[in-house]
C-alpha cells in the first residue's frame, strides 16, 4: 500500500475509538505554572500519555484547569493564550507542539501566495506518528527532568517494544543495550552489571553494583536480580552510573528503573496473550498473561491487576542420570495496584507483587562434552520466591510535587550446586575398592563432622551443597520536588532503610548431612539528599548535589560450633558508617541539537561480613569516583539521525568481590583498588517513518592494580590470571532493525537484532580465571494486526549458535573450568494478543 494511504489508515483507526473518549468527562484540578511543571499534573489527572515535540516550549506558561470536562477541553483550555497547540495522537495520547506562524502581510498589489490550510488542533497531524514513541522526561532524576537537560547517559526502552517479541525478563533489557551485562547462573539467581563495574559471579553479602527499581521502591539491597517479568510496563530508564546522589548505596554502575503502567479509571480494559514454543534439541515451552483495569468509582479510584505463567523448555541432557532436557524453568507470579483518589490531589497507590521462578536443574553444560550435555551425579535444583507490598502517596500543588514511597520485601532463594568428585561425576570407581574415602570440602573434614557416624562403603556417592539465602527488607522514602521550568529544579529527600540477609550452607554427603558456617547481615540505613537543576546561563545549565548516608551494621556467624566461636571473637561484628556523596556537572548547547556535558559522581556500598572456612570475616564499604564526558546530537524519535558518545574513568577504592578461597569455597573479601575506563556510543537513523537502525556499541578496559595483602595468597599461583574485573565484556555491539508499516487495514511490524558479546573472564583468582563470552546473539520478531488482536512470531539464536555465556558451573568441584553456558537453541515462538 501506498505510504501515504497507509498513513491515512492509521489516522482514521485512531480517530474512531477517540471520538468515544472526547466525550467523557473527568474532574481536573491543574494549577497555573510552566508546561513542565504542570504537565505531569495534567496527564496524571486525564489518564493520557501527553509529549512536547519542541523543548523551548517546557518554559511556556500555562493556564489553570478546574471542573469537569471532557479531556480534549482541558488540554484546549490548559493552552489557550499560549505559542502550544495540542494534536492527538490516539486514544490515550496527545502531542504538544508550537503552534505554526502565521503568514506574514503582503502589499495589496503583490497577491500573497496561496497557503496551505493549517490542521487545527483537534485533527491529527502527520507528524503525530511518531509522537507515540517521544520519551521526553527523564523521572529517574526524581525532577521529571527533560532529557535535552540530562547530563549523563540515559537510555529509554518503551515498555511495548519490550514485551515485542515475547515477554523474556530481563534478557530484553539485554537485548536492547550493550552497556548492561548480566551473570547467567539462571533465572532469579543473576547479578546485573552497567559500564563495566562488576564485582563476582556470585549471590553473596555483597550488595548489588546496580540499584533496580519498580516504579520508585528498590526492589532489592544485595540479592540477586529478581528479574521480574516485564508485563504491563509503561518503560524501563537505565541511567549509568554511578548514581549515589539520588539512589545512594549499591548505584556503582548505576540504576534500572522500570515504570508499571498505572490504573486508569477511564475505563476498562482487559488483556489476554498466549504463545507456545519450540525449541531445538530441547523441549517446548508455553506462556499465558492476562492483564485487566477496573475502574472503581467515578471519584478517579482503579484497580490494575497482572497475572502470568510461563514455561522455558530444557535443553541439556544428563547421560550419567539417563535424562534428557533437565534444565526446565517455570515462572509464575502476578502483580496489582489499586489507585485511590483521595481528593485535594492527593493520590494513594496500594500494590503488591509476587513471583516464583523454579529451575528444575542448572542451566550449564560440560565444556569438553558432547554438546548440550554435562555429567552431574544430582539434580541442581533451584527456587527463588520474591514478594513485596507498596504503599505510595503522592500530592500536587503549584509547581511542587510531594512523593512518599514505603514498601516490605521478602526474597527467599534456595540453590543445589553438585559438589561430587570428578572420577564420580564421569561414572567411574572410586578408589579405595569401590568405598569412598572420607570427603573434604576445601579444608573442611567432614568425616570429622559425621564422626559419631559409620560411614558406609558406597560406590559413586552423590555430594551436594544447599544453599539458602532470606533477605527481608523494609525501605521508605520521601521527596518533594519542583519539576525543571524556568531555569530551575531541584529535589529534596530523606530515606530509610532496614535490611536484613541470611545465608545458611548444609552439606550432604550421600544419607548424611552437615551444616556449614553462614552469615546474617544487617543494615540500617538513615539518609538525606538534595540535588539542584540551574540555567546559569542561556544554553549553559548546571546541575550539583549531595547525599549524607549514616549506616548502622551488623552481622553474625551461623551455623558455627560452640568451641569454634570460642576460640575465634570474629563470629560477631557491628560498626557504624557515615558517607557523604557529592555530584555535579555542566550541559552546555552550542549549536541546535547539539549537547555537550561533563559531570563528576561518586558512589559506594556498605561494608559487611562474610563466611571464611569455619569462621566469618569482615570486610570493608567499596567507593566509586566517576570522571564522565559525552555528546549528544539530534531528538531521540524526531530527528532523521541521532547520536551519543560519552567516556568514562572510575577509580576504584577497596573493591568487594567473591573468588574461590584457599578452602575451596566461595567467600568475599576487599581484595584492592582498580581502575575502568568505559567509552560507550549509540546511533538511530530513520531513513523513512517506516524505517529504523540502530546500532550501539561499548569498549570496557579495566584492571585491579593494587592487591590487598589479605589476599595475596590465593593468587600466588597465578597472579597473571589476576587482570580485568570480571564479568564484563571488553567489548560489546548491538543492531537492529525495525520496520513498522499497514497491510490493508492491519498493522505490519517486524524487528531484528543481532548482539556480540565481547570476552571475559569468570571471576577474581586462578580457579575462577576462566574465559567466557565471544559470541553472537540474533533474533527475529514480527506481529500483524491492529490494537484489538494480533498474531506475532518470534525466532531467537537464528544460526543455533553455541556461545559461552557464563563458564560458572558449580564452584565446588576441582577442575571447574571444564563448564560452559550456551545460548538457548534455535527457538520459535508463536501467540496471540486479544484486547477489549
Amino acid at each position: 500500500m501506498h505510504p501515504r494511504l497507509s498513513l491515512a489508515a492509521a489516522t482514521i483507526a485512531l480517530c474512531l475509538p477517540v471520538q468515544v473518549q472526547a466525550a467523557e468527562e473527568r474532574a481536573f484540578d491543574v494549577p497555573k505554572g510552566s508546561l513542565s511543571t504542570v504537565l505531569p499534573v495534567i496527564s496524571r489527572q486525564a489518564g493520557v500519555s501527553i509529549s512536547v515535540g519542541d523543548a523551548k516550549l517546557w518554559q511556556a506558561r500555562v493556564k489553570p484547569v478546574r471542573g469537569r470536562m471532557s479531556v480534549e477541553k482541558a488540554i484546549k483550555r490548559l493552552l489557550d493564550g499560549s505559542d502550544a497547540r495540542a494534536v492527538r495522537v490516539s486514544a490515550t495520547s496527545w502531542r504538544i507542539e508550537r503552534r505554526p506562524a502565521q503568514p506574514s502581510r503582503v502589499a495589496r498589489s503583490a497577491p500573497a501566495p496561496r497557503q496551505a490550510p493549517q490542521p487545527r488542533a483537534r485533527e491529527p497531524s502527520n507528524d503525530a506518528v511518531a509522537a507515540a514513541q517521544d520519551e521526553i522526561i527523564v523521572t529517574a532524576t526524581k525532577t521529571d527532568l527533560p532529557l535535552t537537560h540530562f547530563a549523563g547517559v540515559v537510555t529509554q526502552l518503551d515498555g511495548g517494544d519490550l514485551a515485542f517479541g515475547g515477554e523474556r525478563g530481563m534478557d530484553s533489557i539485554l537485548s536492547r543495550t550493550a552497556t548492561v551485562s548480566s551473570t547467567h547462573l539462571g533465572s532469579g539467581r543473576n547479578k546485573l552489571f552497567i559500564r563495566g563495574i562488576a564485582d563476582s559471579s556470585f549471590t553473596g553479602p555483597t550488595q548489588s553494583t546496580v540499584g533496580q527499581y519498580l516504579g520508585d521502591i528498590r526492589l532489592s539491597y544485595n540479592a540477586p536480580d529478581p528479574d521480574l517479568r516485564l508485563y504491563d510496563i509503561d518503560n524501563v530508564e537505565i541511567l549509568e552510573g554511578p548514581q549515589g546522589t539520588l539512589y545512594g548505596a549499591g548505584s556503582l554502575g548505576g540504576i534500572i528503573r522500570v515504570v508499571p503502567k498505572a490504573p486508569d479509571p477511564r475505563e476498562m480494559t482487559v488483556q489476554a496473550i498466549a504463545g507456545v514454543s519450540v525449541t531445538q534439541h530441547g523441549d517446548p515451552g508455553g506462556d499465558i498473561a492476562a492483564i485487566t483495569n477496573i475502574p472503581v468509582s467515578d471519584d478517579g479510584h482503579a484497580l490494575r491487576l497482572v497475572g502470568y505463567m510461563l514455561t522455558d523448555g530444557g535443553y541439556i541432557d544428563n547421560p550419567l542420570r539417563g535424562q534428557n532436557d533437565v534444565n526446565r524453568v517455570h515462572v509464575r507470579g502476578g502483580r496489582g495496584t489499586f489507585r485511590f483518589e483521595a481528593g485535594d490531589s492527593w493520590t494513594i497507590d496500594l500494590g503488591g507483587v509476587y513471583q516464583a521462578i523454579t529451575s528444575d536443574d542448572a542451566q550449564y553444560a560440560d565444556k569438553d562434552g558432547p554438546p548440550l550435555t554435562r555429567a552431574s551425579m544430582v539434580e541442581q535444583n533451584a527456587t527463588a520466591r520474591y514478594g513485596m507490598g507498596t504503599i505510595v502517596v503522592m500530592k500536587d500543588w503549584d509547581d511542587l510535587h510531594f512523593q512518599s514511597s514505603n514498601a516490605y520485601i521478602d526474597h527467599r532463594l534456595f540453590e543445589r550446586f553438585d559438589a561430587s568428585l570428578p572420577e564420580a561425576r564421569q561414572g567411574t570407581d572410586l578408589s579405595n575398592g569401590g568405598v569412598p574415602a572420607p570427603p573434604s570440602v576445601g579444608t573442611v573434614d567432614v568425616a570429622r563432622l559425621f564422626a559419631p557416624i559409620q560411614v558406609i562403603p558406597l560406590n559413586d556417592v552423590p555430594r551436594v551443597l544447599d544453599q539458602r539465602n532470606a533477605t527481608r527488607m523494609f525501605v521508605s522514602e520521601n521527596r518533594l520536588s519542583r519539576p525543571y521550568s524556568d531555569g530551575l529544579g531541584w529535589v529534596v529527600g530523606a530515606s530509610f532503610i532496614d535490611n536484613r540477609a541470611r545465608q545458611n550452607r548444609e552439606y550432604a554427603y550421600g544419607p548424611l548431612r552437615a551444616m556449614l558456617p553462614g552469615v546474617t547481615n544487617k543494615i540500617t540505613e538513615f539518609t538525606g539528599y538534595a540535588e539542584a537543576t540551574v540555567e546559569v546561563m542561556p544554553d549553559l545549565i548546571a546541575s550539583g548535589g549531595v547525599r549524607l548516608s549514616h549506616a548502622k551494621l551488623g552481622g553474625e556467624a551461623e551455623g558455627v560450633s560452640f568451641a569454634l566461636a570460642q576460640a575465634n571473637r570474629a563470629t560477631t561484628a557491628s560498626r557504624n558508617e557515615t558517607d557523604l556523596l557529592p555530584s555535579f556537572s555542566l550541559l552546555a548547547t552550542p549549536l541546535h541539537n547539539v549537547r555537550l556535558y561533563a559531570r563528576y559522581q561518586e558512589g559506594f556500598r556498605p561494608g559487611g561480613l562474610a563466611v571464611d572456612g569455619n569462621f566469618v570475616r569482615r570486610f570493608l564499604n567499596d567507593q566509586v569516583r566517576t570522571w564522565e564526558a559525552g555528546m549528544r546530537f539530534g531528538d531521540k524519535g524526531q530527528s532523521l539521525l541521532d547520536a551519543s558518545i560519552s567516556i568514562s574513568h572510575s577509580r576504584w577504592r577497596n573493591i568487594q568481590a567473591d573468588f574461590i578461597d584457599s578452602t575451596g569455597f566461595p567467600t568475599t573479601a576487599n581484595i584492592g583498588d582498580g581502575r575502568i575506563t568505559s567509552l560507550s556510543g549509540a546511533v538511530a537513523m530513520r531513513p523513512t517513518a517506516a524505517l529504523t537502525f540502530e546500532l550501539g556499541a561499548v569498549y570496557n578496559h579495566s584492571r585491579v592494580d593494587d592487591l590487598s595483602p589479605q589476599i595475596l595468597p590465593v593468587f600466588d599461583a597465578a597472579p597473571a590470571r589476576l587482570g580485568r574485573i570480571p564479568n564484563v565484556a571488553s567489548h560489546a555491539v548491538r543492531g537492529s532493525v525495525n520496520y513498522a508499516a499497514m497491510i490493508g487495514d492491519e498493522d505490519f511490524r517486524v524487528n531484528g537484532w543481532a548482539n556480540y558479546i565481547g570476552p571475559s573472564r569468570l571471576g577474581i583468582g586462578p580457579v575462577l580465571g576462566e574465559s567466557q563470552g565471544d559470541y553472537i546473539d540474533t533474533g527475529v520478531a514480527m506481529r500483524v494486526g491492529n490494537a484489538r488482536r494480533g498474531l506475532s512470531l518470534t525466532l531467537t539464536n537464528l544460526f543455533d549458535s553455541r556461545g559461552n555465556r557464563f563458564s560458572l558451573g558449580t564452584p565446588f568441584v576441582e577442575g571447574n573450568e571444564g563448564f560452559m553456558t550456551p545460548l538457548r537453541p534455535r527457538t520459535l515462538r508463536i501467540a496471540v494478543d486479544v484486547a477489549y
